[in-house]
């Protein structure tokens, strides 16, 4: 690709987003090249930008699965509160500027590309990966914006993540699984040691969900640094869960074995959001001692507005009722594993399987969850990084799984519907990246 010049003043948005994802190291794109194993040149850009993160309060949320929907909840309760709040997270769907929103509303086009230009010396200078310097731009829209409170979401891992330079209010640590092995390690103790680098001193830390294999890491690390700590899952419960006829989940939560939440509803359908409502109940009443107070009232409103307030995508959403049509943004084995369960408990007649991923996910032991008396339609969404199509079609056959190889993924999608019957069930997924292209 020819290199593109930052000399050119007036940029449009488009250009802007093709400088930065063209030039600028992408890892959602071109994987553990785009990986920099130190904060060096966060450091010196937070340097340059004159500490914007201490402008604001932040939490900071790490975890394998749920840290995106921790974040949302999080910031919609808030929100409700009254609170001015910024919520950054990673990867966006279907627009660059869903990474960076202030009380739901995203960055501006405008800010984008004055930031580009405006900094593009330091920018040729340091060569930042393209998340060093989103962080970078977050955190300087959230001071321009006088935002209060800032839910910052890690990308990958913790301890060595971007975002890992904020003092934060309370760290969140939703759970730990197999992702990114490349980077974080093959076993769940190794990935534990990456996510606890968020752990701050004297920073009350919130685990999600307490898990044998990892949780003395944990609790190792809090000890060290003179943090408390919380395992959320030791005192908040939901003790049921059902769907109601607007379209959200409704349960009564305990908390010690008591009826906390009575009537409680959330406006996200996955199952696997009940534990991702347990972290974010502690995480709160932890806030609330460090004087960011939200009431019930706030809580049940900001839980049943998650979508509304921040504009969430792609987590067990439903496309259409006829057939069924889903879509998760689950992508890694803890986490598709959690919707493959939602899936058996869904009625349809017959299961159509849009399906895609990206490369190093061990597909292998992914692929072997899935139901083999779907029908398939193995697709390839448009990034480097992307698995391909004949390399995961072989990999399903030897997991036993049939189906078509569609190579763009509208397509797929489009076949998949042609096929399936008004009483049957689609879904899409295996990546976020197909997840976007439907989208």
């Amino acid at each position: 690709m020819v290199e593109k010049k930052m000399s050119k003043k007036g940029w449009t948005y488009e250009e802007t987003l093709e400088f930065l994802f063209s030039q600028l190291p992408m890892f959602q794109r071109i994987g553990k090249a785009a990986y920099k194993a130190n904060l060096n040149n966060t450091l010196k850009l937070d340097k340059y930008f004159s500490f914007p993160h201490k402008s604001f309060k932040t939490l900071h949320i790490a975890g394998t699965n749920g840290k995106g929907s921790a974040a949302h909840m999080l910031a919609s309760v808030l929100q409700e509160a009254g609170i001015k709040t910024g919520l950054y997270t990673s990867p966006h769907l279907k627009d660059f500027t869903e990474r960076i929103r202030v009380n739901g509303e995203t960055v501006r086009k405008e800010y984008v590309v004055s930031f580009v230009e405006d900094h593009k010396e330091i920018i040729q200078k340091l060569k930042p990966s393209f998340f060093e310097l989103t962080v970078a731009m977050a955190f300087d829209f959230f001071r321009e914006q006088e935002v209060e409170v800032a839910v910052i979401e890690t990308g990958l891992g913790g301890r060595l993540d971007s975002t890992n330079i904020i003092q934060p209010e309370i760290s969140v640590i939703t759970n730990i699984g197999h992702d990114h092995s490349e980077f974080l390690g093959s076993d769940l103790s190794e990935v534990a040691v990456e996510k606890a680098g968020i752990i701050k001193p004297g920073v009350p830390v919130i685990v999600g969900e307490t898990q044998k294999e990892v949780m003395g890491i944990f609790l190792k690390t809090a000890l060290k640094r003179g943090s408390d700590i919380y395992f959320a899952d030791q005192h908040f419960r939901v003790d049921y869960s059902l769907g109601t006829m607007a379209g959200k989940q409704k349960m009564r939560i305990l908390k010690e074995g008591k009826s906390l939440y009575e009537g409680m509803e959330c406006d996200l359908l996955g199952t696997y959001q009940l534990k991702n409502i347990v972290t974010v109940l502690q995480s709160l009443e932890i806030l609330s001692g460090r004087g960011i107070l939200t009431g019930k009232d706030e809580i049940y409103a900001g839980l049943a507005k998650v979508q509304e307030n921040t504009g969430l995508l792609g987590r067990w959403q439903v496309l259409n009722n006829s057939p069924f049509t889903v879509c998760d943004t689950a992508h890694n084995l803890e986490g598709i594993n959690e919707v493959l369960e939602q899936i058996k408990n869904t009625a349809y007649r017959k299961l159509h399987i849009v399906l895609g991923m990206v490369d190093g996910k061990d597909e292998a032991r992914i692929l072997k969850l899935f139901p083999v008396e779907a029908e398939y339609y193995f697709t390839q969404a448009k990034i480097p990084r992307a698995l391909p199509v004949e390399k995961l079609a072989a990999a399903a056959r030897q997991a036993g799984l049939a189906g078509e190889v569609i190579k763009d993924v509208w397509d797929a999608y489009m076949q998949a519907r042609a096929n399936a019957g008004s009483d049957d069930m689609i879904f899409i997924g295996g990546s976020t990246f197909v997840v976007a292209e439907v989208l």
